[in-house]
């Protein structure tokens, strides 16, 4: 829709503390406002004198984007569909299978913010199944579209705002509302707003560098979010003791059919890895027999060489479930040196003993030699809850998540008194990280504690 009903403001000049000073065009089409922020007033100057020019050779605007056909198709807007294309192309290459999962996934929430009010706009699961599956991983875009989705993929690509208005004050802030929400409508979790926002600033920084931004709009924006408290140390309540842990691998062993090899069964060792040897269960997946020192008697010793994290086939390279990495915190191909306790050693010895290792030397894997699934094994942890644990310690926080056992095993280490120098190299962490996330005491401690507390205080004081 086009309008000669146009009125250009003067410059605004905006003084953010301890920034440089921006500068905001303004002006309004057919009753609409719009506005683009500069970096410098030489070009805010540029941007107005190009509107007056053009009110005054009697060009009509276009009402969506604000702009004469003259500044349009000089500015030869690409859609941020199209651009969000290319950063993902760029970026995809050195990304890991769980980042370019997180990537598309903020991308996908943010899209459909950005867009211009037209008529006939697809269902929310519509546009995101289209973003999701078929337009933003780089892999899937050559395949044709599902029919009942192209309706959707034509209307996309005509509602797709140009790069240079997903600058602007109003787009920005739509999207940020945007990805503080689930799907429901309600507050996502403050971990995840921080990563799609984190993904979204990213582009937008891409854009500046390519000169398609003059600067990062949300540098520039002032938008009340929610300050919710992003937890950075363990809950205590989640962390056992060392007779729980040992309840729950034995009721693990029970997880399954009987009069068979039930899926708990192959999943003891790997369980104990976690518990043991504070291993990420990534890492436990990627174990091999080579890998395994196992004495007849005494300690034994795990080398890390190798990380399994369960991605999904669109994300990895290899089209596998399951990515290959590194070790986190780990340059390419850099190992880590695990001393496992004699109790460990037998486990394992036992579970290769019993159950051998799949084609490619892994010691845990599926009934069919596959990588293990984190639903199986999460599905077997949940039942070895149920049979270990009082009814009152089932609804509460302890070992909820298999992880869990990684936190417990590093407690334990830190309240023994290991240095947390060797307590970090066993773990896999920073000193610093370490010490922030994991110094936590194990649950069933605090009677002791407190009995030293009061022991100091020269009595009970009753």
């Amino acid at each position: 829709m086009k309008s000669r009903e146009v009125r250009v403001w003067d410059i605004r000049v905006n003084k953010g503390a301890g920034k440089k000073k921006t500068y905001t065009v303004r002006w309004i089409v057919g009753g609409r406002e719009k506005s683009r922020n500069f970096a410098t007033r030489a070009l805010a100057d540029n941007h107005r004198s190009d509107l007056m020019q053009a009110i005054n050779r009697g060009e009509a605007f276009d009402t969506a984007t604000g702009l004469p056909d003259s500044m349009a198709q000089s500015r030869g807007a690409v859609s941020w569909l199209e651009f969000m294309q290319s950063y993902i192309d760029m970026k995809w290459p050195g990304a890991a299978a769980k980042s370019r999962e997180s990537m598309v996934d903020a991308l996908t929430t943010v899209t459909p913010a950005l867009v211009r009010e037209l008529a006939g706009r697809p269902a929310a699961d519509e546009l995101r199944r289209l973003l999701r599956v078929h337009l933003l991983p780089p892999g899937a875009r050559d395949e044709e579209v599902p029919a009942e989705l192209a309706p959707a993929l034509r209307w996309l690509r005509r509602a797709s705002l140009p790069v240079s208005e997903v600058g602007e004050a109003a787009a920005v802030r739509a999207a940020l509302d945007v990805l503080a929400l689930r799907l429901d409508g309600l507050p996502a979790a403050p971990t995840t707003v921080r990563r799609k926002r984190s993904v979204f600033y990213n582009v937008l920084q891409y854009a500046v560098e390519l000169e398609a931004l003059e600067f990062n709009p949300v540098d520039k924006i002032r938008v009340r979010v929610q300050r919710a408290k992003i937890a950075e140390s363990v809950d205590r309540r989640v962390v056992v003791n060392g007779r729980q842990a040992r309840e729950l691998l034995t009721a693990v062993s029970y997880v399954g059919e009987r009069g068979r090899v039930g899926r708990g069964e192959r999943l003891v060792a790997f369980f104990a890895c976690l518990y043991f040897a504070a291993m990420r269960p990534s890492e436990a997946l990627a174990l091999r027999e080579q890998d395994c020192h196992l004495p007849a008697t005494g300690w034994g010793r795990l080398t890390l060489v190798d990380n399994r994290p369960q991605a999904g086939k669109r994300w990895t390279d290899s089209g596998e479930v399951h990515d290959r990495r590194g070790l986190k915190h780990r340059a390419a191909a850099e190992s880590r040196v695990v001393p496992i306790p004699p109790e460990l050693v037998g486990t394992l010895r036992r579970h290769v003993d019993r159950f051998g290792v799949a084609d490619d030397d892994r010691l845990f894997r599926s009934g069919k030699g596959n990588v293990v699934a984190a639903s199986t094994y999460s599905r077997v942890w949940k039942a070895a809850r149920e049979l270990a644990l009082t009814p009152v310690q089932v609804a509460s926080p302890l070992a909820g998540r298999p992880y869990d056992l990684r936190h417990a095993a590093v407690s334990l280490w830190l309240n023994s008194g290991v240095p947390a120098t060797d307590v970090a190299a066993r773990a896999g962490h920073s000193v610093d990280v370490l010490l922030k996330v994991y110094a936590k005491c194990i649950d069933g401690q605090e009677a002791t504690v407190n009995q030293r507390i009061e022991d100091a205080l020269g009595g009970s004081g009753a």
